[in-house]
């Protein structure tokens, strides 16, 4: 089998300007000529294997980083906004998507917000025709699906608060109870706890703050480290929001509370310590939830976010999905990408787990482009601490690809080398060329159709 290779020009010149040296001083260093660098900055050679082993050993760069990052997100994101109906005589192919994620992705990257504006016009002339007559109306950016993309594209790993929350629950590497650390940074400030029966999860007013006891001890654990962030961190929150440039004070806010959750999440699970336990457990959920007292949610999101340069877990892609099937956190250190817009797969396991509550259930899958996977998926339900309080339910999704799975307890016993084990699963029906699904439900994008009316078989046509 011929291997692949690897064209990183996107990331060359992104390390080399990372570290303040010139063509010349770069080449020379990785020992090669300077028309050589030229060629690999910009894609027109690829990355060679001394080059690899140069970066690593001169510069210490996590080699992985070079096939990691953008351009599978990119490709998939680009491939579904291109399956919208306006593109229908214009869809360029697939390795033309590929060479504009990796040799621009600044661009591909602007298509996708131009893509994003118009579909949001479009909903909104849709809606509201009303509005068309208001003066001063005018097409915003949705705040929420910006702060989502911010993390998407950050790998959902923000190093400095990283680094920021395991120093705060293990100072000089000791590892000691997030809950009291943050209770003791709190008394240092003045400010009062108190548990209480509120309707909210948390309120803090001056110098009192307010946990709701109606909420699971996980909940409120992230709720006062939550707060903690906001006290404790302000700073660097700030710094790394003006680093961000969202386009509205709106998506600033939002994504100060997501910062401040990311936080929290990594205070109550810090990187080294978690990472060891999940290696000891094989990544057992309900374990490392009773290790750390957190809930499984908290344990599967923490999961994916494991990608530290130079200390990388296993890369997992995370979901959460609501009962209509509409994806409400999504992330994926793997190759699996998510649908951006409306529903996933619906032959993904994630969808079954509403009918098995608290279980787990396991899947071999493979996508079209032929890589397999282990997914689990369990539901999730949130009381809201009364009988008259709606109950949210949820399904989480957490997966790996197959090379990965033999360090996952949940591959125990598994058929992994058994290809007709595995489930076709795709990221949504207009960018799946699978033929012959049968829960299809709409045709593939850059396919043309054949429609006989005198024959018909899983679908009221062909697909060529």
């Amino acid at each position: 089998m011929a291997t692949q290779k690897l064209y990183a020009g996107v990331k060359l010149r992104e390390t080399r300007g990372r570290l303040g040296l010139t063509q010349k001083v770069f080449a020379d260093r990785l020992g090669v000529s300077l028309p050589y660098l030229n060629q690999m900055e910009n894609n027109h050679r690829p990355v060679s294997a001394a080059v690899v082993l140069a970066l690593a050993g001169e510069f210490g760069l996590d080699v992985t980083e070079l096939s990691a990052g953008d351009s599978e997100r990119l490709v998939s994101d680009m491939r579904e906004a291109l399956a919208d109906p306006v593109f229908a005589d214009a869809a360029p192919p697939l390795a033309d998507l590929r060479l504009a994620a990796s040799n621009a992705p600044a661009l591909a990257r602007a298509f996708l917000e131009l893509h994003r504006a118009y579909r949001q016009t479009h909903e909104r002339l849709a809606s509201l025709d009303e509005a068309l007559g208001r003066e001063g109306a005018q097409t915003i950016v949705s705040p929420w699906e910006e702060v989502r993309d911010f993390f998407h594209y950050c790998d959902n790993y923000i190093d400095a608060v990283d680094r920021a929350a395991e120093h705060f629950s293990c100072p000089k590497g000791q590892h000691f109870d997030p809950v009291l650390r943050a209770t003791e940074a709190l008394e240092a400030r003045g400010i009062e706890l108190h548990l209480s029966d509120i309707p909210e999860l948390r309120r803090r007013e001056g110098n009192q703050l307010w946990l709701s006891s109606r909420a699971h001890a996980p909940t409120r654990a992230f709720q006062l480290l939550h707060q903690v962030a906001l006290l404790t961190q302000n700073d660097l929150l700030e710094a790394t929001l003006d680093l961000a440039r969202f386009q509205s004070d709106t998506a600033r806010a939002i994504a100060k509370i997501g910062l401040a959750n990311y936080f929290a999440g990594a205070a109550l699970l810090p990187y080294r310590v978690f990472l060891q336990a999940a290696q000891d457990t094989r990544h057992d959920l309900e374990r490392l939830a009773d290790l750390f007292g957190a809930s499984i949610e908290q344990v599967a999101h923490r999961l994916s976010t494991l990608q530290r340069p130079g200390a990388k877990g296993i890369p997992f892609y995370f979901v959460r999905v609501d009962q209509a099937g509409t994806i409400t956190k999504r992330h994926s250190a793997a190759r699996l990408q998510f649908a951006r817009f409306g529903g996933a797969c619906p032959l993904w396991n994630v969808h079954q787990a509403f009918e098995t509550p608290g279980r787990f259930l396991r899947q071999l899958a493979e996508t079209p482009d032929g890589v397999r996977y282990l997914c689990l998926a369990r539901d999730i339900s949130k009381s809201g601490g009364s009988f008259h309080a709606p109950v949210r339910r949820y399904a989480i999704g957490l997966g790996c690809e197959i090379s990965h799975a033999r360090g996952l307890v949940y591959a125990d016993d598994m058929e992994l080398s058994n290809p007709r084990a595995y489930a076709p699963i795709g990221i949504s029906c207009r960018i799946c060329e699978r033929r012959d699904c049968h829960q299809r439900s709409v045709p593939p994008l850059e396919r043309r159709l054949a429609v006989n009316p005198d024959a018909r078989g899983l679908l009221p046509y062909d697909i060529a």
